[in-house]
């Protein structure tokens, strides 16, 4: 009940009912193959030019050392990969390589740490780098463990576009993979995104040992989001030697198209980006993504310390099926 001047009360508005349920998410999921990436097809062409791709580039401006014990990542110090830690890239070095990255066709250029979260020393060095990264007509990314909502402010005030921070996959299975912070400490970071004004870049990593349920629970959380996020990358897992997850067996490529075109249908204005994990995948997958709904990549033969396919075999590819890079 909620008091009003006069002294009379008057009821309490209801809370929206969440956007999708578990069990819609579920029904369209289960749909025969054909008619899901029918319907994704037919909800992408509502919002998007369907043969247009948004390129992203990711640079690890902080290598290794991370705190966290995500059980997929090669930068855990928890993990034995050989991967040396590094400290923070200077800021001329990374904006040599932003130029790079604008030249080569990227649009939007995305900066990882390797950290839980970014220390005080650390902030003007970062704010400095999403003006340079700005100042070349380039759309900014950053991806850099939790924030507090200072830490969100100031970023958002130094015109940083989009923050990524993922949730991983389902609130039920997560324990699973991480231990060292919370479901609800990845949900409250977003929330400080979104609160200091920043766009949201949230999704996910498939092939980590999850039931298809857990896949189609990430999404509803997504999309359940008071905004649902305007990126949403879908990772791949790419089994690392050293790490817990190092020999889990690979996502079947059609569960793999089934979330791409779940997420297009559940989220329909935001940026599908095929993420992690194209370099396993033949080029006839990814032009099932495609249909399914995915109109965003990253380029570049690397992806933080992962191997990605090369700017010639993307051009190839986008030639053979008459995409055009944005």
């Amino acid at each position: 009940m909620l008091e009003v001047r006069d002294g009379t009360t008057a009821m309490t508005p209801p809370a929206a009912a969440p956007a999708w349920t578990r069990e819609a998410a579920w029904a369209l999921y289960r749909l025969p193959f054909n008619d899901l990436l029918f319907k994704a097809q037919s909800v992408h062409r509502q919002h998007f030019d369907p043969n247009r791709i948004q390129l992203s580039k990711l640079l690890n401006i902080k290598t290794g050392g991370c705190p966290e014990d995500c059980g997929y990542c090669s930068q855990s110090s928890h993990h034995s990969t050989g991967l040396a830690a590094s400290r923070l890239m200077d800021v001329e070095k990374v904006v040599t390589e932003a130029r790079k990255a604008r030249d080569s066709g990227a649009t939007r250029y995305c900066m990882g740490a390797a950290w839980r979260n970014p220390k005080p020393r650390d902030m003007d060095a970062i704010v400095e780098m999403v003006g340079a990264v700005k100042a070349l007509g380039l759309e900014t990314c950053m991806t850099l463990g939790m924030l507090d909502r200072e830490q969100s402010d100031r970023l958002s005030a130094a015109g940083l576009d989009y923050y990524n921070h993922n949730i991983d996959t389902s609130e039920r299975y997560y324990p699973k993979v991480v231990s060292t912070r919370t479901y609800s400490d990845r949900l409250d970071t977003l929330e400080n995104v979104r609160q200091s004004g920043m766009k949201v870049c949230c999704g996910g990593i498939l092939g980590m040992g999850e039931e298809e349920a857990d896949r189609v629970d990430m999404l509803v959380t997504l999309a359940n989001l008071a905004e649902p996020p305007e990126s949403v990358p879908i990772n791949m897992l790419i089994p690392i030697a050293g790490t817990p997850l190092a020999e889990q067996a690979p996502i079947a490529p059609i569960e793999f198209v089934r979330i791409v075109g779940l997420a297009r249908i559940m989220m329909p204005k935001s940026h599908v980006r095929l993420s992690a994990g194209r370099s396993a995948m033949t080029d006839e997958m990814q032009a099932l993504c495609f249909f399914a709904g995915a109109n965003s990549i990253f380029i570049g033969d690397t992806l933080l310390t992962a191997a990605n396919p090369e700017d010639a075999a993307d051009r190839k590819l986008f030639d053979r099926l008459g995409l055009e890079a944005i």
